[in-house]
């Protein structure tokens, strides 16, 4: 911890710890969402895909108009602290629904508290530092992040091995996050990093440097593209891997995140952001075309379970850093906004033609159809010479 507090400000460790809690909390609940949602709601594939797309793009809208007001002069603890604690009351709610519908708003409600909290945050963390170790920054709370999806996961499999039902494990996952709304009120100054306020903040897109809106304008057609988390664990299902075993492999999958963030966050500070974003998503493609044709067998699924989750967490630091990076400072907050927000607009239709795919015709014919999208994208970012 010394040497983290060496190279690291209080801000970035603080989010850090409120990270882990609150995805300890959130991760007791995301990878038995969509068994809840199927097995026990009777939803199918494609409502999976709505819950999942409408949660998203709400979060996202939400993340372009808070990183807007943190520009604006709005009190950046306050909004975090909100967004914090109207998803630790919501989502364990969602253990009392009983239709998939109110699953839906409950979901709504948590991706509101999500879209409040994420742009200020973000903006907080790439004005506490230097640009020199701003990668590493990110890195280590993408890592602190994923850490509480290892722990939360890990928390929801013992539970269930003393025979709670899902419903209950939803509603225990309250604990972790009070904890969170503690540490967040009484560990973040309120004023931990001045940002310069512009009195009338504007936000010219065409004045913005092109690697950062092709940068952004990438991000969500990827989102676009992308094979939605959630279908990973049907996927992991449908090969034969037993409910129980569930929170256990998507507790792997956020250490294989948690460990990687903080060293490739570091590669991109010490040999550009660039190189660690191209082959990141590259490595998707791959994956994604081996996800649609393995057969089933136990060490397979966790295999590429674990290598999806990899090249996803691979590029995290280094896209947050790139932002920070080239975003004038008075307008971080609403370029990490813009950041987030397209992602997650994109990430509603993507989902939804993803379930559609996986139910119409089939699992297969869906990931080869993510894997052909995101090769489209990576091609066409190529061709313009967008990160030139």
């Amino acid at each position: 911890m010394t040497t983290i507090r060496q190279l690291l400000p209080r801000t970035v460790i603080i989010f850090g710890l409120v990270s882990l809690l609150n995805d300890a909390a959130s991760e007791m609940i995301a990878p038995l969402l969509p068994l809840f949602l199927t097995a026990t709601l009777g939803a199918g594939p494609m409502v999976v895909g709505l819950i999942e797309g409408v949660a998203e793009a709400t979060a996202s809208l939400l993340k372009l108009v808070s990183g807007w007001l943190a520009d604006r002069g709005w009190n950046p603890k306050r909004m975090v602290l909100g967004g914090y604690l109207l998803s630790n009351i919501t989502r364990p709610l969602i253990g009392l629904a009983f239709s998939w519908s109110w699953v839906l708003v409950l979901r709504f409600s948590d991706r509101i508290g999500k879209g409040l909290r994420t742009s200020p945050r973000d903006a907080l963390i790439a004005a506490a530092v230097d640009e020199t170790v701003r990668g590493r920054a990110f890195g280590f709370h993408r890592a602190m992040d994923h850490a509480g999806a290892v722990i939360g996961p890990v928390i929801a499999f013992f539970l269930l091995q003393t025979g709670m039902d899902l419903r209950t494990v939803f509603l225990i996952s309250i604990i972790p996050g009070v904890i969170t709304i503690i540490l967040l009120s009484a560990g973040l100054p309120d004023s931990p990093v001045v940002i310069p306020v512009n009195n009338r903040p504007r936000l010219d897109w065409r004045s913005l440097d092109p690697k950062l809106r092709n940068l952004i304008l990438a991000a969500g057609c990827l989102a676009f593209a992308a094979a939605p988390e959630v279908f990973l664990v049907l996927w992991a299902q449908s090969h034969g891997l037993e409910i129980v075993w569930i929170p256990l492999l998507w507790a792997a999958a956020h250490l294989v995140k948690m460990l990687i963030s903080i060293p490739m966050g570091h590669l991109s500070d010490r040999y550009g952001r660039t190189p660690i974003v191209i082959g990141g998503w590259s490595a998707r493609i791959i994956l994604l075309i081996l996800l649609a044709i393995i057969n089933d067998g136990q060490l397979l699924i966790w295999i590429f379970f674990l290598a999806y989750a990899a090249a996803i967490a691979s590029t995290e630091g280094a896209e947050r850093a790139m932002i920070g990076d080239l975003a004038p400072r008075d307008q971080q907050g609403t370029a990490f906004g813009l950041y987030h927000m397209l992602s997650g607009i994109l990430a509603l239709p993507g989902a939804l033609l993803f379930g559609a795919l996986w139910q119409w015709f089939g699992m297969s014919a869906a990931y080869l159809c993510a894997a052909a999208l995101t090769t489209l994208m990576v091609g066409f970012l190529l061709r313009q010479n967008s990160f030139r």
